[in-house]
């Protein structure tokens, strides 16, 4: 999906098994881009994708470079790849195909889990604005990484993650997010209390797992207000025409 465009699934059946090209930083199966060919208007891409399958049988899930968008996932049932390197990449790039400026390309993604099962690395970079919503009993089973490789010089970016009381995010390595809202459940694999601490030394939840979410502010407010509202099949159907 490109630029200035909008696209709602429900119920759909959806398979990815994209090529392994060297022209490209990563390998994904669904993309939410811009790449400055002139063929799609700059501006904010809204992808919802409601109910439903979708498979990967190739990379990583979802990768997002050098757009706006809104992306929102409510009960999909998702099938990875055997060789999967993340959920949900948000960053910058410096592939052949020229999307964008290198060091200057990231993406400004919010992104919406609405009843949600989730697995796989949510990566992201100093470039980027990404706000990541846990809703209505979403759950993660993964790590957020900030991987400077596209970022060039760096940039003011962030990672805020929010989740909801109802939610989970079971966490499988050391973990780097901006801001950490959370009024539900974080623990590691064998359900023991992740060290959430500060990058000022602040310990704000000191845990018994080895794993560390380092964050630059922790609270167990959490204001859902930003996250996308699910769409429905009912606000858009209409009656079939009868055929002449």
């Amino acid at each position: 999906m490109e630029g200035l465009n909008t696209i709602h699934l429900f119920d759909c059946d959806i398979t990815g098994n994209m090529q392994d090209l060297s022209q490209n930083d990563t390998t994904w199966t669904i993309i939410v881009y811009q790449s400055m060919s002139g063929d799609a208007e700059v501006g904010n891409s809204d992808m919802q994708i409601v109910g439903g399958t979708l498979t990967s049988e190739n990379g990583g899930l979802i990768y997002t470079t050098n757009t706006e968008c809104n992306i929102l996932m409510s009960d999909v049932d998702i099938t990875y790849s055997d060789d999967s390197e993340f959920f949900l990449q948000c960053t910058g790039n410096t592939n052949e195909r020229g999307w964008g400026k290198e060091g200057a390309n990231g993406s400004q993604c919010t992104f919406t889990a609405d009843e949600q099962e989730m697995e796989g690395d949510v990566i992201w970079d100093s470039i980027s604005d990404l706000d990541f919503y846990m809703t209505n009993g979403s759950s993660l089973k993964g790590a957020f990484v900030d991987d400077e490789t596209y970022a060039g010089d760096g940039g003011d970016g962030y990672c805020n993650v929010y989740i909801s009381k109802d939610s989970t995010w079971t966490v499988t390595g050391d973990s780097t997010i901006t801001n950490l809202y959370n009024a539900g459940t974080i623990a590691d694999e064998q359900g023991k209390t992740v060290t959430i601490k500060g990058t000022d030394g602040t310990v704000y939840v000191q845990g018994d797992s080895s794993y560390t979410v380092t964050v630059d502010s922790y609270g167990t407010s959490v204001d859902l207000s930003g996250a996308a509202e699910t769409d429905s099949w009912s606000a858009h159907e209409v009656a079939k025409p009868e055929e002449l």
